[in-house]
């Protein structure tokens, strides 16, 4: 997973929330079927923005007036009585419109320059202040979490209003709609696109106390994510066997990770996954005992949810979970409705996170996952799994992984290897990092320069990384690492975040403007990601020689999708239902959202997976500590599947070094330029098909 903190909303590629702020939309906003009351307090009326526009028609002619018609009406819907009268206004507009072509770009290099400076900085504050919620060591005092939720950027953009430059950006770099640049963008220079990235830039006011709230209700929401552990050593079956040695795995990554090691072991490991599967339940309707959260002093059975002390007694009544989970599910998107009300055209965080962020509309997003979900691939890679495992399916085998190479292979052999290579962070960053390069086919050079700039730290939580927004500063990959070195599981994850590393390196140092710094979105990186993890074993000396690797690297993409594409929507319709239901209870928000889980669940999966009303969707912790980012992997896959096409028989590291430096074009406009075609799941279903046909 990448993350990125907020410059000046939240994450890079979530990107500020944009609008296009006309006089017409400043009091109501309507995205994805829900109004949203929106604060305005612009003293600026028609009249004085139409003699505005007269005046300057007259200074500059009318060469100038296409972009001042576009822009003069959005900086008036961002001016109040505090910023000057109207009559200000309009001296304002006449004395800092550029009508100079090198004059325009002069103030564009400046500005960027500028920008590198103060969100770089603003990133690596963040960075410092959140080492004691992320990297392993000592637990995080009431003092650290605090520190952990300051956002040093919560009064960035009061800041730029306060000194105009928001204005001035504004007034020169007006904001396109996604349709626009999505419609106009074939055309556009390298420069324009640069324009229309600082277009997006200022555009609401959305207060440092909204910001600040929002960056105190995340970081909450991360540090109870990261130290949500379960001590599997401690867990019984209903015969008082203790299947699992002594480990601590965090939910969901930790469990989700460990279920799927397990196919290769007859009976036993069934019986694991079962009672992984079973924990999964509990903490999902939060009957979770309190006392069995990262805690090894009791023993728990999560069939009958019988909690044992040290000494075999039996617990009366353990108190359980008291719906945490939810309550900062909620408080998510409590601190998202103070943000609403300050983004007329993008009015909930449902409409940010798509038509702003993804730059892909909730509706396009939800018709192309149903459209896969329902297509008749599902049911004969299904049975071909079934066929594989020697049983019907059950609910955890939406996590299946005997599709990949390592499902042959023992998982222990594979952390004895990498905890001998990478018994420390020091190794991995030293002789790991070259490695995976140089069998990419990066050159020496290439090789020095982007290790250079990715430090490697032990994470506190599953793992993640952590971009840089400056050229002097470096990119973080953190992952777990324990004391006896790097098991299977976390040099897994690594190269996962190196490959989000390799990224961000490349987009930030060698794409030509650093506004266009970066991919269109998450899923864009991600993508990425998927490809170095899928080559994993690869980087290990272990290679594929069977015919059947292509369709079997195939099929595991398209179950991957499978899989996290229900997870999406279950979170997308959660978040839409909340804001139908505003002033939801904690409890209504748990209750429905295990019922959007089951009701996705028997659309989709009950027909393939049995057992009806399994809620086993809403364990992705994705959807406590990062709202709405679950979209970004089935989307990532799908743009995987199509660079991988792209890659085959190809020097994978030049085609990186040719796709990736375009920076941040549209979704569409990026992958033209990276395979000559749109996102399009056809493909994957074309080849599953085809894969189907060559395993049988």
């Amino acid at each position: 997973m990448s993350m990125q903190y907020h410059y000046p909303v939240k994450h890079r590629k979530m990107k500020p929330a944009v609008i296009i702020m006309l006089a017409a939309s400043l009091f109501v906003g309507v995205s994805c079927g829900h109004k949203n009351k929106t604060a305005s307090m612009s003293n600026i009326d028609s009249n004085t923005v139409q003699a505005t526009l007269g005046e300057l028609r007259q200074q500059y002619g009318d060469d100038a007036m296409p972009r001042a018609e576009r822009s003069v009406p959005q900086v008036a819907a961002l001016w109040t009585a505090n910023d000057g009268t109207p009559d200000e206004f309009r001296v304002f507009c006449l004395r800092h419109f550029e009508a100079d072509t090198a004059a325009l770009w002069r103030m564009a290099q400046t500005l960027q320059a500028n920008l590198e400076s103060l969100w770089g900085c603003f990133n690596k504050i963040s960075v410092d202040l959140k080492l004691p919620l992320h990297v392993a060591g000592p637990e995080p005092t009431e003092l650290d979490e605090m520190f952990g939720g300051f956002d040093p950027s919560a009064h960035f953009d009061d800041d730029m209003y306060q000194q105009k430059i928001a204005f001035v950006v504004a007034l020169n770099f007006p904001f396109y709609t996604l349709d626009e640049k999505n419609q106009m963008g074939a055309q556009w220079s390298r420069r324009q696109w640069a324009y229309a990235r600082l277009g997006d830039l200022f555009t609401s006011r959305v207060p440092a106390s909204a910001n600040q709230q929002l960056a105190n209700q995340l970081a909450a929401a991360d540090n109870y994510i990261s130290n949500y552990n379960i001590m599997m050593g401690r867990l019984v079956d209903e015969q008082g066997n203790h299947l699992f040695p002594d480990m601590a795995l965090i939910t969901h990554w930790g469990l989700r990770d460990e279920l799927k090691t397990h196919y290769n072991q007859g009976d036993t490991g069934l019986a694991k996954q079962r009672i992984i599967y079973q924990v999964m339940r509990r903490i999902i309707d939060q009957s979770i005992p309190q006392c069995v959260i990262n805690n090894a002093q009791y023993s728990w059975n999560p069939y009958s949810n019988a909690v044992l002390d040290g000494q075999g007694h039996a617990l009366d009544n353990p108190e359980r979970e008291p719906d945490t989970r939810y309550h900062y599910f909620l408080g998510n998107f409590h601190a998202m409705q103070q943000v609403d009300r300050y983004n007329p055209r993008y009015p909930t965080a449902i409409a940010r996170a798509f038509d702003y962020d993804m730059e892909v509309s909730y509706d396009e997003i939800e018709q192309l996952f149903t459209a896969f979900l329902t297509s008749p691939q599902v049911a004969d890679v299904a049975k071909l799994i079934s066929q594989r495992v020697g049983r019907k399916l059950e609910p955890f085998d939406i996590w299946y992984d005997g599709f990949k190479s390592r499902s042959t292979i023992n998982e222990d052999d594979l952390s004895a290897m990498t905890r001998r290579l990478y018994p420390n962070r020091e190794a991995f960053a030293q002789k790991g990092m070259p490695s995976i390069l140089r069998q990419l086919g990066f050159t020496p050079e290439r090789i020095q320069f982007i290790c250079s700039h990715v430090t490697v730290d032990p994470s506190r939580g599953a793992g993640h990384a952590w971009e840089s927004n400056m050229r002097s500063d470096n990119a973080r990959l953190r992952t777990r690492i324990a004391p006896d070195g790097m098991d299977y599981k976390g040099y897994n994850i690594a190269v996962h975040e190196f490959g989000h590393n390799v990224e961000q390196t490349i987009t930030l140092h060698d794409v030509d403007n650093y506004i266009m710094k970066g991919v269109p979105n998450t899923a864009f990186t991600e993508a990425l990601a998927f490809v170095f993890q899928g080559r994993d074993l690869a980087f290990l000396g272990y290679h594929d020689n069977n015919s059947q690797s292509e369709a079997l690297e195939t099929l595991d993409i398209f179950w991957g999708c499978y899989e996290i594409m229900g997870v999406a929507l279950v979170d997308m319709y959660s978040w839409h239902w909340l804001y139908d239901h505003p002033d939801a209870t904690v409890t209504q928000l748990k209750e429905q959202v295990m019922t959007i889980a089951r009701q996705v669940w028997n659309k989709y999966y009950a027909p393939y997976l049995g057992e009806p009303d399994s809620p086993i969707l809403a364990i992705y912790s994705h959807m406590i500590d990062s709202p709405l980012y679950l979209a970004n992997y089935p989307y990532g896959h799908i743009i995987q599947f199509q660079l991988e096409q792209q890659l085959r028989g190809k020097n994978i590291a030049d085609e990186i070094q040719r796709i990736f430096p375009v920076g941040r074009l549209t979704p569409q406009h990026w992958m033209r330029h990276a395979v000559g075609s749109n996102v399009s799941t056809q493909p994957l279903l074309d080849a599953a098909a085809e894969a189907v046909k060559k395993m049988r």
